[in-house]
């Protein structure tokens, strides 16, 4: 059994994670320790969540990295803010620990992004060069043997995993940037309540419009500008993205199918959905699952417009699922291990 530790155990995504790995059947849990921000408070976990009473007995520790380096875990996952990240990692690689972190601490692979975007000046640019993007579906060989990786955010798992393929394929007209309109569930804003996400309160709504920090990262690892707008909805989990992309010349429903097919055919967790049917957030909540279905309108004169949807469960293939699913690559793990529908529990820690 490969043994975990979860370091920020008392957010959602923490919360998802001892999920996944109470059921994992190759990686038992051994340690959960807070982001450093509850100081030295102890508290059972049990007692932050409820629902795992009777089945995780572990207290969330104050966060000592020489009690985590104790514990001998085959893999950390740091589920902590991006400046706490930022300095945990590094730590973390020094005691030679597989580092598997939650944040955008290392997403960028520009240093300059981070005052813009995070608000922190970046002080370790040399880990942003060896961190490996954490998307299987396209980094899986580099996955393979990083010792830190970065877990995708999921607004940027929602649209590049539909949209990478068609740049390799060179399927978007020159001179045209996709447009891409993403709305979350409110777990995506965390734990901390806010007016805007207080259940009297929310409402369907963008923000972030022209300046919302994902979009560098869905640009930089899709391999195209894009436009990005987010959206909060007023459900608990899962994203909806919708994708408007101007196709170059030659391209048409039949190419796009080939090309997306190409790409994930033997993918376990990417469904293409036959033509007619739609992706929604109900039917992956609770799953790694990504849905992407397509349609292509060519009764324009000036070029044909496609339009993908993408949908998923935004604390599992959107965080969690997918951080334990890099580490069953890195682990030399069966990929799918843990993370099968029955394994999950239906997404109910929510």
């Amino acid at each position: 059994m490969k043994r975990a530790v979860i370091v920020g155990a008392s957010g959602y995504t923490g919360a998802e994670l001892a999920a996944i790995l109470l059921r994992h059947p190759h990686a038992e849990l051994v340690g959960l320790f807070n982001s450093g921000r509850a100081g030295g408070a102890v508290r059972g976990f049990d007692e932050l969540f409820p629902r795992f009473r009777g089945e995780i007995d572990l207290p969330v520790l104050p966060l000592d990295l020489d009690a985590v380096a104790s514990l001998a875990p085959d893999a950390v996952f740091l589920c902590t803010p991006h400046e706490a990240s930022a300095s945990l990692a590094p730590a973390l690689l020094g005691r030679d620990l597989l580092t598997l972190d939650l944040s955008a601490a290392f997403r960028l692979p520009d240093p300059a992004l981070y005052p813009k975007h995070y608000a922190f000046e970046h002080e370790r640019p040399d880990l942003l060069r060896e961190a490996v993007y954490g998307l299987p579906e396209r980094t899986r060989a580099a996955i393979a043997g990083a010792r830190l990786i970065a877990v995708p955010g999921c607004y940027p798992t929602s649209a590049i995993l539909p949209i990478a393929p068609l740049v390799d394929a060179g399927a978007i007209r020159p001179g045209t940037r996709p447009i891409i309109d993403s709305t979350s569930g409110v777990s995506g804003a965390g734990r901390t309540p806010t007016d805007r996400t207080h259940l009297c309160e929310v409402s369907q709504q963008p923000y972030g419009v022209l300046n919302h920090r994902h979009q560098p990262e869905i640009a930089a690892h899709a391999g195209t500008p894009v436009v990005f707008t987010p959206h909060l909805g007023p459900f608990d989990r899962g994203i909806l993205s919708t994708m408007h992309v101007e196709l170059a010349d030659g391209w048409d429903r039949a190419r796009v199918g080939a090309a997306l097919d190409a790409a994930y055919a033997d993918e376990p967790f990417v469904r293409l959905l036959p033509a007619g049917q739609w992706p929604s957030v109900g039917a992956v909540r609770g799953t790694n699952y990504i849905d992407i279905a397509f349609a292509v309108d060519t009764s324009h004169a000036g070029g044909a417009h496609l339009i993908l949807v993408s949908a998923i469960d935004n604390l599992v293939k959107g965080a969690s699922g997918q951080a334990v699913q890099c580490m069953n690559v890195r682990l030399a793990l069966p990929e799918t291990a843990g993370l099968l529908p029955e394994r999950l529990g239906a997404g109910v820690v929510l």
